[in-house]
């Protein structure tokens, strides 16, 4: 309720009862054209002669419309430039502060905390993937929340885009000079001396990294959670080249590829590397390959795809020679799906990636190898226990 020129305005006029208090009696009557000033004067006729309750009544009537009305849009806008929080939410809040913005702030982050505890169960399988990359080394994490609204928020990019920075910072603990290794938050919190340096006009400054996320989630009004990580690193003698896929700025996307590719010539040129290095980890999101050479390829994988071709060639009859080869022949293609050196280059499928290596290795006068990759995808694996959360989809080393 605001009082300006050119509308009707609403002057209530109190009737308090010594004795009973204040709020026990009392009538509303509407003033047309009345002042705020006379509408002041008209309850001042029952505060002088009213007792302390009564006098305490009127002067919290008072302040609660001593802000004009555009001065309350004004707050209402600045709050909600500050913290995002819902339109309803700051409202409610400078109401409760009486109208002042610090005040109002502090109990939207509190009540946005404690929402955000509560939502920290929900099912969250939508975000983004956040990479960084220095050359030789790279980290890509997950950031999850519950709609791909929030995914495109500028606050949750910038969340993601820090916590990246973050574990690129993280070393191995291995020791290992190259290899792929996981990050989780702990990771985070245990090698920055627990803080994150977010640059955003909305959320800026040092925090810990579960602050940070809780933050976020409090002014999102959804569950979001850093989920897992992964940072790989080779050698000087080696490249590591990225791909991102549905990537809505640089740094971020939905679907990650990346890929090191070593080199033994310590004076080979890495420039003809890094090209058909990014090529290679752009066939990675696309190709989804799930081992790095036959070799590698687990023995439970095998035998249960053996088991399987092994079934459907049964059915055709045949004698057990022919099943076998029908067998041994539909393993090749398996092969040739699930291994990255067997699979067809998207590039040019004319040759496969093994091919690719060795016409590269000619070029740079050197011998080439994929070192490591890994491809991850936002939202993959949701539905199965955490405890496979760690694990991409395709990873080899």
């Amino acid at each position: 309720m605001a009082f300006s020129g050119g509308v009707r305005r609403l002057c209530v006029k109190f009737s308090l009862v010594a004795r009973g208090g204040y709020g026990r009696h009392y009538s509303t009557s509407a003033c047309s054209r009345a002042s705020f000033s006379r509408c002041r004067e008209t309850l001042g006729t029952s505060f002088v002669s009213g007792d302390a309750n009564s006098q305490l009544g009127v002067g919290i009537f008072l302040r609660r419309f001593s802000v004009a009305g555009s001065d309350q849009t004004n707050l209402i806008k600045q709050l909600r430039e500050r913290t995002s929080a819902p339109i309803k939410d700051v409202k409610a809040a400078l109401i409760d502060s009486n109208w002042d913005i610090e005040l109002a702030q502090k109990e939207l982050r509190k009540r946005g905390k404690v929402l955000a505890s509560k939502k920290s169960s929900r099912t969250a399988a939508e975000g983004l993937l956040a990479l960084a990359h220095n050359g030789s080394k790279a980290a890509v994490i997950e950031l999850n929340c519950e709609t791909d609204f929030v995914a495109r928020n500028d606050i949750f990019q910038c969340l993601a885009l820090s916590l990246a920075k973050q574990a690129l910072l993280v070393e191995n603990p291995s020791q290992q000079v190259s290899g792929t290794f996981h990050v989780g938050p702990e990771s985070l919190e245990f090698h920055q001396d627990m803080t994150l340096n977010l640059e955003h006009p909305k959320i800026n400054g040092e925090t810990t990294v579960q602050n940070a996320i809780t933050e976020v989630a409090a002014m999102m009004g959804e569950n979001v959670k850093f989920r897992r990580g992964f940072v790989m690193s080779t050698s000087s003698q080696g490249v590591i080249s990225t791909y991102l896929h549905t990537s809505p700025q640089p740094g971020l996307g939905r679907i990650a590829g990346i890929l090191s590719l070593e080199v033994d010539d310590v004076n080979t040129q890495l420039d003809a590397l890094q090209h058909v290095g990014s090529e290679l980890a752009m066939h990675v999101v696309a190709a989804k390959p799930l081992f790095l050479t036959k070799e590698v390829v687990s023995s439970d994988a095998l035998e249960n795809e053996r088991e399987i071709l092994k079934s459907q060639a049964e059915a055709s009859g045949k004698s057990q020679m022919a099943i076998e080869k029908m067998v041994e022949g539909r393993l090749r293609k398996y092969f040739e799906e699930v291994v990255l050196l067997e699979q067809k280059f998207i590039v040019n499928d004319t040759m496969n990636v093994k091919a690719v290596l060795d016409n590269l290795s000619k070029d740079v006068g050197s011998p080439v190898k994929v070192g490591s990759f890994f491809r991850m995808e936002v939202g993959e694996g949701i539905g199965r226990q955490e405890a496979d959360a760690s694990e991409p989809v395709a990873h080899a080393v």
